[in-house]
C-alpha cells in the first residue's frame, strides 16, 4: 500500500475569486476529474474538495504530480493559460504535513470564516464522491473517519464552532431563530449581490425548510441565484406584493435613500406582523418602519454584533481545537507509519514460518500423531515469541521516525525480498 499523501491547494489565501471560480469543480466535474487522476496518472486514492473558497486535491503517490494535476484540471475546465494558473497553486509534498492540512481544512482552521460549520459536510460529500469513483481505499477511509471523529470531538469539547461568525451565517442564524416561531414561514430576499447571494446559499440547508423567494432589480441575476438554490423567483415590479406576503424580509440593496420606509409600507397596506433584516450600508430599510405595529427591524450592526461575539468565542477556542487536531493527526500518522512497515513484518513472519515448516517436515516422520500435534504447537509458540520483539521494535521505531533503518537491517538479515506470499 502506498502511503505517501500529498496535496495541491488553491484557496482564498493564494488566489482571488476570479481565479478560484475558474477552478471550482461541481459534483459532475469532480467525479470526472477523479476518474482522470486514476486513469491518466495511475493514482489509486484521491480526494477533491472544491468550495467557493478553495479547491484542494489530496492524493497517494511516491511522485510529485503537481504539474500533471494542474494540467488535468486545466483540461477539465478548458483553461489555456497554464503557467499563470500554476502560480496560484501551493503543493504540500511531505506526508505528515499533507495529513495535518486535511485535518485543518476539514475542521475549519483554514476557512475564511474560522470554524466554518459547512466545510465538514463538504468534505463528507467529497469523500462520498471519491468512494463512489473507487478512489477511496483503506488509507483514505481510515483518514476521513479519523477526521470526522475529531471534528465531533472539537464540537463537543470546545467553542470553536459555536455561533455564526460571518455576516451571512449570522443572518441565517437569526432567520432560523425567527422562523422557528412561525408556521410555514415565508422569506423574501431582496438583492442578489455578494451578501444576498451568500445568505441565499447558506439558507439552502435551513432546518425549517421555509418558502424562500428571491427578488432583484436585474431579473437575470435573481433568476440565476433562485435556480442555483432551488428558490422561488419574483419580478422586481412586484416588490410590494412580495413584501406583503413575506414573514421575514431580508434586504441587501445599496441605495442612497432607503428602499423600504414607513410611508411606502403604509401606502401598500403592508401592516401584517413582519420581521425586516437590513444588511445594506447605506441602510436600505428606514428605521421608522418600526413605528408600525407588529414590525421588528434588525440592522447590520445587530448582525455584526452577533457575528463578532461568535468570532471572538471561536478565536479563543483555536488553541484547544488545534491541540485536539494535532493529537488526532499524530495518532493517525502513527497508524500510517505502522502500515508502511506492515509488509516487512509480514515478510518476517513468512520467513520464520517457512523455516519452522521446513524443520517440522524433517522431524514429523519420526513422530506419532500426538507428538506431531504437540511439536506443531510448540514451534508455533516459539516463532511467535521470537518475532514479538522485532515487531515491537519496529512499531516503536515508527513513532520515532526511525523505521527505515530497522527495516533495512531486517531485510538484510533475513533476505526478506524473496518472501512475497503469505505462508499458510
Amino acid at each position: 500500500m502506498n502511503l505517501h499523501l500529498k496535496a495541491l491547494s488553491i484557496s482564498y489565501k493564494t488566489a482571488p475569486v476570479a481565479i478560484r471560480e475558474q477552478i471550482a469543480l461541481d459534483e459532475a466535474s469532480s467525479r470526472r476529474f477523479l476518474t482522470k487522476i486514476k486513469e491518466v496518472l495511475g493514482i489509486s486514492e484521491a480526494l477533491v474538495i472544491s468550495t467557493c473558497n478553495r479547491t484542494e486535491i489530496y492524493y497517494l503517490s511516491d511522485n510529485d504530480e503537481t504539474s500533471n494535476l494542474i494540467g488535468l484540471l486545466a483540461v477539465e475546465k478548458c483553461l489555456l493559460d497554464l503557467p499563470q494558473l500554476a502560480s496560484y497553486f501551493v503543493p504540500v509534498l511531505v506526508h505528515d504535513e499533507a495529513v495535518l492540512r486535511l485535518f485543518r481544512v476539514c475542521i475549519g482552521l483554514e476557512s475564511q470564516v474560522v470554524g466554518d460549520i459547512q466545510i465538514i459536510n463538504q468534505a463528507k460529500q467529497a469523500y462520498q464522491w471519491a468512494a463512489d469513483e473507487g478512489m477511496a481505499g483503506a488509507f483514505l477511509h481510515r483518514l476521513m473517519h479519523a477526521i470526522f471523529f475529531t471534528n465531533k470531538k472539537v464540537v463537543q469539547e470546545t467553542s470553536f464552532k459555536d455561533g455564526a461568525a460571518s455576516v451571512s451565517y449570522a443572518t441565517v442564524e437569526l432567520i432560523e431563530e425567527l422562523a422557528a416561531n412561525l408556521q410555514k414561514p415565508s422569506i423574501l430576499l431582496i438583492g442578489a449581490g455578494e451578501i444576498g447571494a451568500d445568505v441565499a446559499r447558506n439558507l439552502k440547508n435551513s432546518a425549517h425548510q421555509p418558502q424562500i423567494t428571491v427578488l432583484n432589480r436585474t431579473y437575470a441575476k435573481a433568476a440565476e441565484l433562485a435556480q442555483a438554490c432551488n428558490f422561488q423567483l419574483a419580478n422586481y415590479d412586484n416588490l410590494w406584493e412580495a413584501i406583503a406576503v413575506a414573514d421575514i424580509v431580508v434586504c441587501s440593496v445599496q441605495k442612497e435613500t432607503p428602499l423600504i420606509n414607513l410611508a411606502a409600507l403604509q401606502m401598500h397596506n403592508n401592516l401584517t406582523f413582519k420581521y425586516f433584516i437590513d444588511l445594506a450600508v447605506p441602510r436600505s430599510i428606514a428605521p421608522d418602519v418600526e413605528d408600525l405595529s407588529g414590525v421588528v427591524l434588525y440592522n447590520i450592526d445587530t448582525i455584526n454584533n452577533r457575528a463578532n461575539a461568535a468570532l471572538q468565542k471561536r478565536l479563543a477556542a483555536i488553541p484547544q481545537a488545534e491541540s485536539i487536531i494535532l493529537q488526532a493527526a499524530e495518532d493517525f500518522q502513527d497508524w500510517s507509519r505502522e502500515m508502511m512497515v506492515s509488509p516487512v513484518i509480514n515478510k518476517l513472519k513468512n520467513a520464520l514460518e517457512q523455516i519452522r515448516q521446513e524443520e517440522f517436515a524433517r522431524f514429523a516422520k519420526q513422530l506419532d500423531a500426538d507428538e506431531t500435534e504437540k511439536f506443531d504447537r510448540m514451534t508455533k509458540s516459539m516463532m511467535q515469541k521470537v518475532i514479538k520483539l522485532p515487531v515491537l521494535q519496529l512499531k516503536a521505531a515508527c513513532k520515532r521516525g526511525e523505521a527505515e533503518t530497522l527495516v533495512d537491517i531486517l531485510n538484510d538479515l533475513f533476505d526478506l525480498e524473496k518472501y512475497k506470499e503469505t505462508v499458510k
